[in-house]
């Protein structure tokens, strides 16, 4: 304890009569005894010879004041009723009050009153009380005031208390309080005992919290604490599970430099952790060290390292240390067979795996029902029922099953699909004694919901209180998934509000399922709100969550929000992965920002991210759309080389920017390595073909691509017929292109706008405008507005037909209509009506298409100016030919640039 300050000296009479007072009413002392004891006046014999009497009298009036006090409404009564009783003569009264009271504010409230009508400090002893109210009520509010105000006072909290305080915070989750706390205390130059930084720092492990765990190891140092061991093995462990190896191999370091001998335990942790994270020649690296100090390993240390080896897929080095551990032993050890039984399993070697078993049988070991559930699991994972349910039974003849083993047989039925077997496990599992718990029913619900027989899931959810379950979140976030990926949005967020109105906490999984079901649904007003509540509850977003909410603002066609949602994920502290660049990528190819595929394709390459097939399909694509083919082919090989194998879309990627870009021999090669290499192509991949030999003239190549799809049981779409259409057209083979759409109706594929405009377009060409109107009038009756391109196509057919009247009456008519005439339609027109020597008319055109915004071509400027000069209409000749020069000049000087 620290010295009494200064201003309490006038004090001491009456503050060592309250302690020999205290004393007689059996308080305990102890904090005003240790200061006492350092001072030069101690008075230890002053009041001790009370009578019997006077202590009945003080007990009566704690017992009166604690009535008092139960009112727990403190107000001007109260202190009337407490002024009644004499306090200032028996100042024990108030640690004897406040070691019964509950109530932190209360108790702070009677401290305060007592300590004003008393006029002198309270002994340590009343702060500790108070200290205690307040960690068993867990009402913190006003403990760090209180503690400086001790250590003004001179006083420090007891250890006992600290611990409480410590301890307290601990259970009701408030493990950032306690962090506080102790760094309070190191402030205000208190010691906080050892117990609290141990219990804390174990804490801080459980709730991986590596950093925190590792300031209060240090602080212990930093104090004088002698930190043995057994601590350095927590912190060890912590950073090892949480992946930090460098933190970890640090803290062995350090444990090292200060001459402690690592003992078994610490190697065990070291090997599972390590092990764990994938770094199992560091694990085998201890093995061998830890035998090396003479170290013998035991069940555990075998165990761990057999288990991380299977794990790693190192089977054969697995074997050879179980064999290694099994010599000369009598005993075998179970936990290390279960391992060995698992890793079999996991590596689909079940044949081994019985023959452990009955091996283990023979050493006089009867297998245990983990065992046995180690190989359903395995079982279940490979989709191996039947061979699972002989297993099961068995295993009846070794070891009982316990929930567990029926839990593990429902989930593997439903997920087979199996679901009326379901039932029966059920059944068994009743008759054995056994009911289904949340696990249980949370099993059958997500695998019903995965099987979308969303009414049974909901059913057995309804039932769930009558089985004598409760559902928790995993049970609600599977429901709401289920139903939000089955478009029932509204169900699946009245599940969210029940789950609330319940007092679970949503997490991110579940407002990731919200999210993701109102944008499906065109609902993205409502998706951002989820997010918005999700902020405000508190729960924190994690990267898939994001990633999620980033992809369905873009798809929505919300460019600049996805953008904003990329820049987030960093800001809040995440690493974007290979995912969120996808995502970045995609939405931005499909808003027409293809260029950038580039930068951000090299930025997550410098990041680090590791590149998946998605990232590399984005990658291409994107690629592909910005022109850059080249830079697509070289990836699609990285790709090959870095043991990733292109999917349908990363050779569709590549052979339409190909065929785009008339490279049609080398997309034809990439198909037929496709073919080649068994990857199943689609419609859109031949449709890239077709249309790529047919835009070249390459019509019989394109047909032959036709066929070769058909023949495969794939059907041409619409897309693929107009390209077809449009070879032929372009190539002036109308009656081939006839036939060709007949054979597009005869096979149920419905034309459309396009279709219609490709063969208009190709009628006016060959100069048949009866039939071109034929088209027109039928595109009409099919329900098919002629749109822009259609009207442009039938005008610009009509004139250069020479018919200027009619494609003169189609514009006129396509402008009452509000349609907007395009430059095409109006070069058209006035080449027309130029040729047709109607100048006049041309030029009034002309002039109508400047005002409008529309850029004249060269070529239709070039006519009309020569149409005017024959008509004498030279006033407008000289304006045609001012507006020729300009152009002119701007050609010259992008030239130039």
């Amino acid at each position: 304890m620290g010295r009494v300050s200064s201003k309490y000296v006038g004090y001491e009479d009456r503050y060592f009569g309250l302690v020999d007072g205290m004393k007689s009413l059996n308080v305990d002392v102890r904090g005003p005894i240790q200061l006492a004891s350092r001072c030069s006046f101690v008075q230890s014999n002053k009041l001790r010879n009370y009578s019997v009497e006077s202590r009945e009298s003080a007990d009566s009036s704690v017992n009166g004041i604690c009535r008092i006090l139960e009112n727990n409404i403190w107000n001007g009564e109260m202190e009337n009723a407490l002024s009644a009783i004499d306090h200032k003569s028996q100042p024990g009264y108030v640690v004897a009050v406040l070691k019964r009271q509950k109530d932190a504010h209360l108790a702070l409230r009677y401290f305060r009153w007592t300590e004003q009508k008393i006029g002198q400090p309270h002994p340590p002893e009343a702060y500790n009380s108070l200290l205690m109210i307040m960690a068993k009520s867990r009402n913190y509010n006003d403990l760090e005031h209180i503690l400086e105000e001790m250590s003004l006072a001179g006083y420090g909290p007891a250890n006992n208390v600290c611990i409480e305080l410590v301890t307290n915070m601990i259970k009701s989750s408030q493990l950032a309080n306690a962090v506080n706390l102790i760094n309070t205390m190191r402030r205000l130059k208190f010691r906080p005992p050892f117990s609290a930084y141990t219990t804390l720092i174990g804490a801080l492990s459980d709730a991986r919290e590596p950093d925190l765990a590792l300031g209060m190891f240090h602080q212990m140092q930093e104090i004088g604490y002698e930190v043995g061991i057994h601590l350095f093995t927590t912190m060890v462990r912590i950073f090892a599970k949480e992946g930090r190896l460098d933190a970890a191999l640090s803290l062995l370091d350090e444990m090292k430099s200060n001459n402690f001998d690592a003992d078994v335990v610490l190697y065990n942790v070291c090997i599972d952790c390590f092990g764990k994270v994938g770094k199992v020649d560091m694990a085998w690296k201890f093995f061998h060290e830890m035998k090396a100090q003479d170290l013998l390993p035991d069940d555990v240390t075998y165990s761990s390292m057999i288990g991380v080896l299977c794990k790693a897929q190192r089977l054969d080095e697995a074997v050879e240390l179980f064999e290694q551990m099994e010599l000369n032993r009598k005993v075998p050890c179970a936990y290390a067979y279960t391992t060995m039984i698992m890793g079999y399993g996991s590596a689909g070697r079940f044949e081994d795996a019985y023959r452990l078993l009955e091996r283990q049988r023979e050493k006089g070991c009867i297998p245990n029902v983990i065992a046995y559930n180690s190989i359903l699991t395995c079982l279940g994972k490979m989709g191996k029922v039947e061979e699972a349910c002989k297993i099961f039974e068995d295993m009846k003849k070794d070891a009982e099953p316990n929930i567990s083993t029926y839990n593990i047989l429902m989930e593997m039925l439903c997920r087979t699909g199996k679901i009326m077997m379901v039932d029966k496990v059920r059944e068994m599992m009743e008759t054995a004694g056994l009911f289904p718990n949340t696990w249980t029913i949370n099993i059958m619900i997500d695998r019903l919901c995965k099987a979308q027989k969303l009414d049974e899931a909901l059913g057995i959810f309804n039932n769930m209180e009558q089985m004598g379950c409760m559902p928790n979140s995993v049970t609600f976030c599977s429901l709401i998934d289920g139903l939000g990926r089955n478009s029932r949005v509204d169900e699946s967020y009245r599940l969210f509000e029940r789950m609330l109105d319940a007092d679970l906490e949503p997490n991110a999984v579940v407002y990731t399922s919200l999210i993701r079901s109102f944008f499906k649904c065109g609902r993205k007003d409502d998706g951002h709100k989820i997010f918005k509540e999700m902020t405000r509850r508190g729960c924190a977003a994690d990267l898939t969550l994001y990633n999620t909410y980033m992809d369905c603002v873009f798809k929505s066609g919300e460019t600049e929000k996805g953008r904003s949602i990329f820049e987030e994920i960093k800001v809040k502290g995440f690493v974007p992965d290979a995912r969120s660049y996808s995502i970045l990528i995609h939405g931005l190819i499909k808003a027409g920002h293809a260029r950038e595929t580039y930068e951000l394709f090299y930025a997550m390459k410098e990041q680090g991210c590791v590149l998946d097939t998605l990232a590399y399909n984005t990658a291409i694509d994107g690629f592909c759309k910005s022109g850059k083919v080249n830079k697509a082919y070289q990836l699609l090989e990285e790709m090959k080389s870095n043991g990733h194998t292109p999917t349908m879309v990363t050779y569709g990627s590549v052979i339409d920017g190909l065929a785009k870009i008339d490279r049609l021999d080398e997309a034809y090669m990439l198909f037929e390595e496709a073919k080649a290499k068994g990857v199943p192509l689609n419609v859109i991949v031949y449709s890239s073909l077709v249309d790529g030999f047919g835009k070249v003239g390459r019509i019989d190549e394109a047909y032959l691509i036709m066929e070769e799809m058909m023949q495969k049981d794939l059907v041409p779409n619409v897309y693929t017929w107009n390209c077809l259409l449009d070879a032929l057209v372009k190539a002036e083979e109308i009656n081939e292109a006839l036939v060709c759409f007949q054979s597009m109706k005869d096979l149920k594929c419905k034309p459309n706008v396009h279709t219609y405009s490709i063969l208009i377009n190709g009628l006016c060409r060959v100069r048949k405008f009866n039939k071109a109107f034929v088209f027109w009038q039928e595109m009409q009756k099919e329900g098919h507005a002629p749109g822009l391109i259609t009207y442009t196509t039938m005008i610009s057919g009509l004139a250069r037909a020479g018919n200027v009247v009619a494609a003169n009456e189609l514009f006129q008519r396509f402008k009452a209509k509000g349609g907007i005439p395009d430059a095409a339609c109006y070069n058209a027109l006035i080449t027309g009506l130029s040729n047709a020597d109607r100048a006049m008319d041309a030029y009034r055109v002309f002039e109508e298409m400047r005002q409008k915004g529309c850029t004249a071509s060269i070529k239709s400027c070039v006519i009309l100016l020569d149409a005017l000069h024959k008509a004498d209409n030279l006033e407008q000749a000289a304006i045609v030919g001012a507006v020729l020069k300009e152009m002119a000049k701007s050609q010259h000087a992008a030239k130039s640039l």
